[in-house]
């Protein structure tokens, strides 16, 4: 890592830290390399084009016409997801802080950024083609949500982004997945262009959550400290921008993301990184080893009580033109 951010880190632990991701740079190049072979590139443009030799106008008509079946609870997961995607500049910040200089580090960060950045963009046209949304407020929205930043607590930890990465690439791959699943049933478009998106996201997802492996091997001690202060929850990306809190709870209503698709999640990482297994730990990591396996069986608890108290509500959002709707 370079001498600028050896220096912005001021305590020893964070700077072993850094040091032990410098040791990794050979790890990442060989990372990249396998990520790119498996990738097919798509562009939003191709994505949403008609058939060659088809009239464009009519095509939008057809999109528009097959698109009044979308479900209200889709076009909110839509919105929010879209939302989500839109926010990358809080996250290529936060990346490039520990992951800058001329390192392959930065290199992934940047190819992480330029893929990342297409998903807001093909969603962001989708949106603008469809007329699903009402998308004046859903610019607005992007603005407010960007404006007000993102700060989360792990991001002077180096080692906590990258299980928090893990827990969140994974969790918008779930939530793209099955908004795709619900919104495909009435407009096929969607659910390809989501399908696509997803594949991407877990492709992500499989670098972060090897990374973390790596680094469990060098420091785990350290590693699993970290890990067991971001996983019992993690805050979505989108938590800063407006009406969040109720978005969310209408994708947990409709079966497309909750505490139950976390909950396998955290499970899934535990296996992958072997954390049962661990051994010859100190006694902060054989604190946090503990405090990790008891997770899930707290998570359950706390996705009971959610269901148990939950009841039938009606929402309303601008976003998806005021329209009034019911939900168990």
């Amino acid at each position: 890592m370079d001498i600028f951010q050896i220096m912005y880190f001021p305590d020893n632990e964070t700077i072993a830290k850094v040091e032990v991701l410098a040791d990794l740079e050979q790890d990442v190049a060989d990372l990249t390399v396998a990520h790119e072979a498996k990738r097919i590139l798509w562009f939003p443009s191709e994505l949403l084009a008609p058939e060659p030799d088809t009239d464009p106008d009519a095509f939008v008509k057809q999109l528009r016409e097959r698109a009044k079946g979308i479900s209200m609870p889709a076009r909110v997961a839509l919105a929010l997801n879209t939302l989500t995607e839109e926010g990358l500049p809080h996250f290529h910040r936060l990346l490039a802080t520990y992951l800058g200089g001329d390192t392959f580090w930065a290199k992934w960060t940047n190819l992480w950024t330029a893929e990342e950045d297409r998903h807001g963009a093909v969603l962001h046209d989708y949106a603008h083609d469809s007329k699903i949304l009402d998308n004046p407020v859903l610019e607005r929205m992007q603005f407010e949500y960007l404006k007000a930043g993102f700060e989360p607590t792990w991001d002077k930890d180096p080692y906590r982004v990258f299980v928090y990465t893990s827990l969140q690439e994974r969790a918008t791959q779930v939530s793209h997945a099955n908004t795709g699943k619900l919104a495909g049933q009435y407009e096929p478009l969607i659910g390809t262009v989501l399908q696509n998106v997803a594949k991407e996201e877990a492709r992500h997802y499989v670098f972060y959550r090897e990374i973390f492996l790596r680094v469990l091997a060098r420091d785990p001690n350290r590693a699993l400290e970290s890990a067991a202060l971001i996983m019992p929850s993690i805050d979505m990306p989108g938590i800063s921008m407006p009406h969040f809190r109720e978005m969310a709870d209408v994708i947990r209503r409709a079966g497309i993301y909750g505490p139950r698709d976390y909950i396998r999640i955290v499970e899934d990482l535990i296996k992958f990184w072997s954390i049962d297994k661990l051994e010859g730990l100190n006694e902060a990591g054989r604190k946090a080893q503990e405090k990790i396996m008891a997770i899930t069986e707290r998570l359950e608890r706390v996705a009971n009580m959610m269901e148990t108290r939950s009841r039938a509500k009606t929402f309303s959002f601008n976003v998806a033109f005021a329209r009034e709707f019911a939900m168990e």
